[in-house]
């Protein structure tokens, strides 16, 4: 493990203004997402589509990371560069999804153990030799009745942890992403309960497993009120909610946190996250890794067309501009009726 490498990148993967894109759906997501705009999902256009977000105009100025599908990693733009060669030389860093799913956990009826550990530290010394430098394990929890139950949580924490302790010792910084689940009718304060023992159980993984804090960084859920509560808390109830449960139970070692959308809005997600950096001063920065939240705008104005292919990378650099405009604070929901 070279700490000094992994503490680079991980502060570069936080740089101030800047957050990272998850580009890391599955072929069977993103299939989902085409079929939206009536696409099929073949292996060209997927490659056309990540390489309309990756060379959108201005992107390395609001982008410090991509979180890479396997298929794109192993990818080249049009003009024949691997995509990760084309990220590194603007600055971004390229990453890779490791984990293999969540799936049912034998005997938790409605739990999940996301598995991928088998074989592992191979794909990372491959993934590492590929431009990745940095790695995404996400963990699932969901809230209903009777769950998540104290072992879902347990064995998640555990597996993330597993997984954190051979990115390290590749040297690939583990984004390390225990996710609250917002779909239900839970309260907020239901979400702060089982967001906070699940920090908690993590962090104290991660301690076994002798992870380097400063080497890592934190991908969570924001604490907000399950989708289907008739009287969901506001934006900024949800920013007190969760910077309060970070505090608590994330160390300062920790060089920075990049949450998840979660299935927000991008408006939502991006007005959460500059409630929360007007908090300061925090212990941490606080960023965004974002999916949909980035990608919805650009996926809907190019619509699979190519005439419509500088539209597409328009709205993402618009959405790009206004995210990164949260993460030092200074956006406002006025500026969702700018242009780009």
């Amino acid at each position: 493990m070279n700490r000094s490498e992994l503490e680079t990148t991980a502060k570069a993967m936080v740089a101030k203004g800047k957050g990272i894109l998850a580009a890391d759906e599955s072929s069977g997501t993103i299939k989902k997402r085409f079929d939206g705009i009536k696409l099929e999902s073949t292996e060209e256009a997927r490659r056309t589509y990540r390489e309309l977000l990756f060379t959108a105009p201005k992107a390395a100025d609001y982008i410090s990371g991509v979180i890479c599908y396997d298929e794109t990693l192993r990818q080249k733009t049009k003009d024949g560069v691997p995509f990760p060669e084309y990220l590194a030389k603007l600055g971004i860093v390229p990453g890779i999804k490791v984990d293999t799913g969540a799936k049912p956990l034998t005997n938790y009826p409605g739990e999940t153990i996301t598995e991928g550990l088998d074989g592992l530290r191979e794909r990372l010394a491959e993934y590492y030799k590929l431009g990745a430098r940095f790695a995404k394990w996400r963990g699932v929890i969901d809230i209903g009745k009777d769950i998540p139950s104290a072992f879902a949580i347990e064995a998640n924490a555990h597996a993330l942890a597993r997984y954190a302790a051979l990115c390290q010792e590749a040297n690939i910084v583990p984004i390390v992403e225990p996710e609250v689940l917002m779909d239900g009718d839970h309260s907020i304060e239901r979400c702060e309960a089982v967001t906070s023992e699940t920090l908690s159980q993590v962090f104290a993984a991660l301690h076994s497993h002798r992870i380097h804090l400063e080497g890592m960084i934190l991908k969570p859920n924001m604490v907000i009120s399950g989708k289907k509560n008739a009287s969901r808390a506001n934006a900024q109830q949800v920013a007190e909610a969760t910077v309060r449960t970070l505090k608590r139970y994330v160390p300062g070692a920790v060089p920075g946190i990049a949450f998840l959308s979660g299935g927000q809005s991008a408006a939502d997600a991006t007005e959460h996250l500059s409630l929360m950096n007007q908090m300061g001063p925090l212990p941490w920065p606080l960023t965004f890794s974002y999916g949909r939240a980035l990608q919805d705008e650009a996926l809907k104005a190019w619509a699979g067309k190519a005439e419509n292919y500088a539209a597409g990378q328009k709205a993402f650099a618009r959405r790009a501009r206004l995210t990164s405009l949260a993460q030092t604070g200074t956006y406002t929901s006025k500026l969702e009726q700018e242009a780009a």
